[in-house]
């Protein structure tokens, strides 16, 4: 069977095809949570507490009895949400602010890109670590803290394009014709930076999976008993010699998920625009 031409450049991308498969298992766990699950993720079982992985604990129990494989999979769910809101948030920031400096130059591009450099220059989980001590522990305000400390990424490189797309002859077009700069930046120059953004934004993922994590392993993002993998491997640092899959099959679900929008990511890179291979 002949493959449309369409597809070749993808099947022959192997970072991407390898990326969709790993994201594809993530998401099926996600989204059939309730199906996959042998028990719920907070149901206990203390005769069976740090019960090694069998054919009733696929991947052991918890202290309270708890089936890790359980609270794994209704953990996809939480980090797959959070990675998405976080970077929904700091794309819409990066991008409105980048156009903004890209578009106007002189001094609003100065103010915008002193913000920009003082945010980059912060260590993000250093800075959203102080964001979340002043709010308070909570899972929306991680997502809050998070979203508000790395948009700075988005930011120049929508400045750096925007500023190579304002002088194209068919944006001078739509100046001539009286557009206002509003419409010029979201109709002809924000369309062509959209390869950018969904690479950024694939790659971006991971980063906010793994830094609120981070924060709910140190206690500051979700509460228990909620199934986040940060909060799973917190728990399970007191028993890593006498029950270590407590913690290894958290940890094995973050690096697959980091892992697999990663490639996502790069695989993208490569079909969207092939000079940016390295």
């Amino acid at each position: 069977m002949k493959l449309p031409a369409q597809l070749r450049p993808v099947l022959r991308n192997p970072q991407f095809v390898a990326g969709v498969i790993l994201l594809l298992v993530v998401l099926f766990s996600a989204l059939g949570a309730d199906m996959i699950a042998p028990k719920s993720f907070e149901e206990m079982d203390i005769p069976s507490s740090l019960a090694p992985p069998s054919r009733q604990y696929p991947l052991g129990t918890d202290h309270y009895g708890r089936c890790i494989f359980s609270r794994v999979v209704y953990g996809s769910r939480i980090a797959l949400r959070v990675g998405l809101i976080v970077v929904t948030i700091e794309t819409v920031i990066g991008v409105s602010l980048g156009l903004l400096a890209g578009y106007y130059g002189g001094r609003v591009d100065r103010v915008i890109s002193f913000v920009t450099d003082l945010t980059w220059a912060l260590p993000p989980i250093v800075l959203a670590l102080a964001i979340v001590t002043a709010l308070g522990p909570s899972l929306n305000n991680v997502v809050i803290a998070i979203a508000l400390v790395s948009w700075a990424g988005y930011s120049r490189l929508i400045r750096s394009k925007a500023q190579s797309l304002k002088n194209m002859p068919y944006v001078e077009a739509a100046r001539a014709l009286g557009e206002s700069d509003f419409s010029i930046m979201f109709r002809y120059i924000l369309p062509n930076t959209y390869g950018l953004i969904i690479v950024l934004a694939t790659l971006s993922v991971p980063a906010a999976i793994l830094s609120t994590t981070a924060l709910s392993f140190l206690g500051l993002g979700s509460q228990p008993p909620a199934p986040d993998w940060g909060v799973i491997l917190n728990e399970g640092i007191a028993y890593m010699h006498s029950a270590p899959w407590i913690s290894i099959f958290p940890g094995l679900a973050l690096v697959c998920t980091a892992l697999g929008f990663n490639l996502l990511g790069e695989g993208l890179r490569d079909l969207l625009d092939p000079r940016m291979k390295v």
